[in-house]
């Protein structure tokens, strides 16, 4: 047999992965937006089920067969091929150390966490959900344990946080939050000292609902979201779920008071959206067919909510359209007004509503808290107290309850212990490639006040959304911007917002 028709099996077995992946995936995003409380025991033994079927198929003598043979073989392999012999090898060498049954056990052990999650997150009572985090957190660390975290001095926090971020590690992000603490609080303090505030009434009042969706989906439409391969549903917590190009599901929530929690997220997840719809079908349902990396993901989502919807220029554009969506709010639809009030900077509790500046500062108080909690150097009864005192020490500002702190995020219900550095990377690389952007397209944000916002969602997806993972992340976005990631760009544009917006 010739590496052709092994290859031609490989892409034949990592459908049948992809697709149970995908039917898991679809039941996930139903438990958040419309199955029947009642259902959830039960779904959560089809999710168990499914888990351990994708994780058999990846594990399996035949699947180990095929890549032990494109190995033996590489150097016949193009440098397409290569990338899948790659990720597959990737995968099924952290599958194989995982037994099935653990795989299952989180399955069903997450499902369950997430409904305990918004009770808890309800009614503002971390104590409903301490059991089943103390069963995740267990869970979490056999699994790094198996993958070889926690063992001859090693972090086991790096086994975790590779999933989502190849190649990273606690010890290059520690140097990373070091590198930005320091100017980010420096920014803030300049915020404070200037005495200015913002006027926020341009974005507030007495606002529909569906008043609220409509504008946003005027926006997204603008973005290049296409309607046809995807939709829009309520959620706890906002999220986008990709089953395939053609079908791209994001979620959101809003307040009846202020548009900004319901535009800036239906943008940030109409950024995941668009990486999502923008892969190469051709690479559908293989092993290089995803996204690089969530870092990279985050990078498309904070790239248009940041460097785009709070721009002067984007709401020079869209003023007039908020203007006729929303005439009930408390202020006038004048874009300099509503830039300002887009980039406001004051410390807040909530990370997904938090400013730019401040951002950055809620994921260094997860990173440490994590950390903590897997070498369990915290204790969780612990935990609230601790987030309440970190977030004072980092933002100056204290939780009044559970549903303001520790209870804000659902990444730990799902069990997604390592991602929260991925929206820390995603900044960086999002002010990396905007000013990649805007160098290649002169015109880019003259095209904004017109509200064309098409050319950078083709740039985007020449640059990063059409190849997938077959270049590693940091590649791909030195590849993208002519110049490797680093924390220049994000400073840049955040000290340039800080001087126009507070003369500071």
């Amino acid at each position: 047999m010739n590496v052709q028709e092994k290859m031609k099996e490989l892409f034949q077995a990592w459908g049948r992965i992809s697709d149970v992946s995908r039917a898991r995936a679809l039941l996930e995003w139903d438990q958040e937006t419309v199955m029947p409380p009642s259902g959830i025991p039960h779904r959560a033994q089809v999710l168990a089920t499914l888990s351990g079927l994708a994780h058999e198929k990846l594990t399996s003598p035949e699947t180990g067969e095929i890549l032990a043979f494109l190995e033996e073989r590489k150097e016949e392999l193009d440098p397409l091929e290569k990338a899948h012999l790659r990720e597959a090898a990737r995968a099924r060498e952290k599958a194989v150390k995982i037994p099935r049954d653990l795989v299952e056990r989180m399955s069903r052990a997450t499902s369950l966490g997430l409904e305990a999650w918004k009770r808890a997150r309800e009614r503002a009572d971390f104590s409903l959900f301490l059991p089943h985090l103390k069963e995740i957190l267990d869970l979490k660390r056999e699994e790094s344990r198996c993958l070889g975290g926690g063992g001859d001095g090693k972090d086991l926090y790096d086994p975790l946080l590779d999933d989502y971020e190849p190649g990273m590690t606690s010890a290059r992000l520690e140097e990373l939050f070091s590198g930005l603490q320091g100017p980010l609080s420096a920014l803030a303090a300049r915020v404070r000292e200037s005495g200015r505030r913002v006027d926020l009434s341009p974005f507030q009042g007495d606002l529909d609902p569906e008043a609220q969706l409509a504008f946003g989906r005027k926006v997204l439409e603008a973005m290049g979201f296409d309607f046809r391969a995807g939709r829009i549903d309520r959620a706890v917590h906002p999220f986008c779920s990709g089953h395939g190009p053609g079908d791209v599901r994001i979620t959101w929530r809003y307040s009846r008071t202020d548009i900004r929690p319901a535009l800036f997220g239906l943008v940030h997840e109409g950024g995941h959206a668009l990486y999502e719809q923008g892969l190469d079908p051709a690479l559908d349902r293989t092993p290089a067919g995803g996204a690089a990396s969530l870092g990279v993901h985050e990078s498309q989502s904070r790239l248009w909510e940041n460097l785009v919807a709070r721009s002067l220029p984007f709401w020079e554009g869209f003023a007039p359209v908020l203007e006729k969506a929303l005439p009930r709010r408390k202020g006038p639809a004048d874009p300099e007004a509503l830039f300002r009030a887009a980039g406001e900077v004051r410390p807040s509790l909530i990370r997904v509503e938090a400013d730019e500046v401040t951002y950055n500062l809620h994921i260094l108080l997860r990173f440490r808290l994590e950390r903590e909690l897997l070498s369990e150097r915290l204790s969780l009864p612990d935990l609230p107290a601790a987030w309440n005192d970190l977030s004072e020490e980092l933002l100056g500002v204290r939780p009044g309850n559970d549903a303001e702190g520790v209870l804000q995020d659902i990444h730990w219900a799902m069990g997604a212990l390592g991602y929260f550095p991925t929206y820390t990377l995603g900044n960086l690389y999002a002010a990396h490639l905007f000013e990649a952007a805007r160098r290649d397209l002169p015109d880019l944000e003259e095209g904004f006040r017109k509200r064309e916002l098409l050319p950078l969602r083709e740039w985007l997806r020449e640059k990063i959304h059409r190849h997938g993972s077959v270049l590693p992340p940091e590649r791909l976005v030195t590849e993208a911007a002519g110049a490797p990631p680093s924390p220049e760009a994000l400073l840049a544009h955040l000290e340039n917002k800080v001087s126009v917006i507070y003369g500071a």
